[in-house]
């Protein structure tokens, strides 16, 4: 009884398993089954790798690209050899459906012959290429679990459970036209979660390969080793220009998030980037006007670049007016651009009229809203067109209504946030974007500054004349804001100027406050975080004088 308990205890579930633990390879992982890989022991079939000579699409070999633009230049050649010869599609897998070979097809009796004895083969190539024309070069056989590979790849559970004779066949084969090594690297990948290379060429590659053998896992890994590596312009707008099938991907989108958020912050000052701008492609330039933090003076600034950008790159009217109409005025902020800007895009041949007949009517409602519903429809179009988004803009969007007669005037309305008038402390100011009067631009300056004894600081509001010309200006203006507890404007000081341009005048403590009255949580002049500034301004004569 002795040595049958003994006996018994070797058998005992416990320690078998304990024994397994300690020498499995796979006992730090799981999902690691690297020591299976290419192992007769642990595979259920042969796979047969048929690298093909196809004078269309070249090998890629990314051993042969050491930089992410050699990658580019090698696979934006094949896609024009692609597109000349209108054979292949270039985003479609090397490969077709798993179709049974007819046994009268010469080519198919002379395959089977080639596969190794014992079983038949199943072949899996691609059904647009030129057979005739193409011959394999290099062949690599390797054994394989299908059930490792069924758990990682739709593809290849829809190849081994598709329920035709090709599914119960030990022998596979697949035919591709490029190098094997992205393959192999992505098989390799499916065992053990990990790749050998590192090189963004290589990566690409590998990303390419698993997004048409469908194996999600492996481009999550290859986007998150991407992102990891430093970022430069012509890597960025490759991840963007990656093929659409790549992009549309769950695992890439952080990938190309990055690349996004890699050219807005590089060029978020457009005007000092703008010639370098101009050679961007389409993609490229979508990314940086979807940022909110670009450092432009106004909204206006960013249509007339857009323009500019337009006609460099698209000289035919036609074109222009489709990626204008179709692409790029969905990132053009309309809301916030000037009352005199709108009524040029009214006029500009380069947009479609319908179109932008729209953008300037909605634009135009948009600016009649009450502040609150702008705020709701900032809101809610942040998550979409983020079209009711306020940029950071250097020069501060205003409202303007003018009249004609009995006198020219106009009443200008200038928001600003709480954090805004806080970022002004202790000597900052914060300018308006231009409004017009009589045909003469004119702005409002928000200062902080010290009082006239110097004793303390305290909130300014100035008003300036732009150009300085052959024309002077004698202004009545008043300054109001609104305050609680009614909410309505209150009229703070009144004045006249006779402005000859380039001067400024108004009041250094507006509100007869010391700075941290004004900016106080209890502080009668911010509703709702907002402080309302309004500024009216009457023409009371103009001549012609000498500057």
């Amino acid at each position: 009884m002795k040595g049958l308990n003994n006996a018994a205890d070797l058998f005992d579930p416990l320690l078998v398993m304990e024994s397994y633990t300690l020498s499995s390879p796979s006992s730090h992982d799981a999902n690691d089954f690297a020591f299976a890989f290419n192992d007769s022991n642990f595979s259920d079939r042969i796979l047969q790798i048929e690298v093909i000579n196809d004078p269309i699409q070249p090998s890629s070999n990314a051993d042969g690209c050491s930089t992410v633009a050699d990658w580019a230049n090698d696979r934006k050649r094949r896609r024009e050899d692609i597109k000349n010869e209108n054979d292949l599609l270039p985003d479609q897998p090397d490969l077709i459906d798993f179709a049974p070979r007819e046994p009268q097809d010469e080519e198919a009796d002379a395959m089977l012959e080639e596969s190794p004895s014992g079983d038949e083969a199943s072949t899996v190539d691609d059904a647009n290429l030129q057979m005739d024309c193409s011959t394999v070069v290099k062949v690599k056989t390797l054994h394989i679990s299908s059930p490792i590979l069924a758990a990682k790849s739709p593809f290849f559970y829809k190849l081994f459970s598709n329920g035709m004779r090709e599914s119960e066949q030990r022998h596979v084969t697949l035919r591709i036209a490029a190098s094997e090594a992205p393959l192999m690297e992505l098989l390799n990948f499916m065992y053990s979660n990990s790749l050998s290379v590192s090189s963004p060429p290589a990566l690409l590659d590998v990303l390419m390969a698993a997004d048409k053998f469908e194996v999600a896992s492996c481009m999550r890994y290859c986007s998150r080793v991407l992102r990891n590596i430093p970022m430069t312009p012509e890597s960025a707008l490759l991840y963007l220009d990656l093929p659409s099938s790549v992009l549309m991907a769950d695992a890439v989108q952080p990938l190309t998030d990055a690349a996004k958020q890699y050219l807005a912050s590089r060029y978020k000052d457009v005007t000092k980037h703008q010639e370098e701008l101009m050679g961007l492609p389409l993609a490229g330039v979508e990314a940086i006007l979807s940022s909110d933090e670009l450092q432009v003076a106004s909204e206006d600034a960013v249509y007339d670049f857009v323009l500019r950008w337009a006609r460099t790159q698209y000289p035919k009217l036609e074109e222009r007016r489709e990626v204008l109409g179709l692409k790029l005025a969905r990132f053009i902020r309309f809301p916030y651009m000037t009352c005199r800007k709108l009524k040029k895009v009214l006029t500009c041949n380069d947009f479609d009229h319908e179109i932008a007949s729209k953008l300037v009517t909605e634009a135009l409602f948009f600016k009649a809203e009450a502040p609150h519903r702008q705020q709701i429809l900032a809101a809610e179009s942040a998550s979409s067109s983020r079209l009711f988004v306020e940029r950071s803009y250097k020069y501060r969007p205003v409202k303007v209504v003018e009249f004609e007669l009995p006198r020219q005037q106009c009443v200008v309305y200038l928001d600003l946030k709480r954090e805004e008038c806080a970022n002004l402390f202790p000597s900052g100011r914060v300018y308006s974007q231009a409004f017009h009067l009589g045909g003469q631009g004119f702005f409002l300056s928000a200062h902080c500054n010290m009082d006239q004894q110097s004793s303390f600081h305290c909130f300014g509001l100035f008003l300036g004349m732009q150009e300085k010309g052959s024309v002077s200006f004698a202004v009545d203006y008043e300054f109001a804001a609104r305050s609680r507890p009614t909410e309505e404007y209150v009229s703070k000081y009144k004045g006249n100027y006779t402005f000859t341009g380039g001067k400024a005048v108004g009041y250094r403590n507006l509100f007869a406050t010391p700075w941290t009255s004004f900016m106080a949580e209890d502080s009668l002049y911010f509703i709702n975080g907002v402080l309302h500034l309004r500024a009216e301004l009457t023409i009371r004569n103009r001549l012609d004088v000498q500057v």
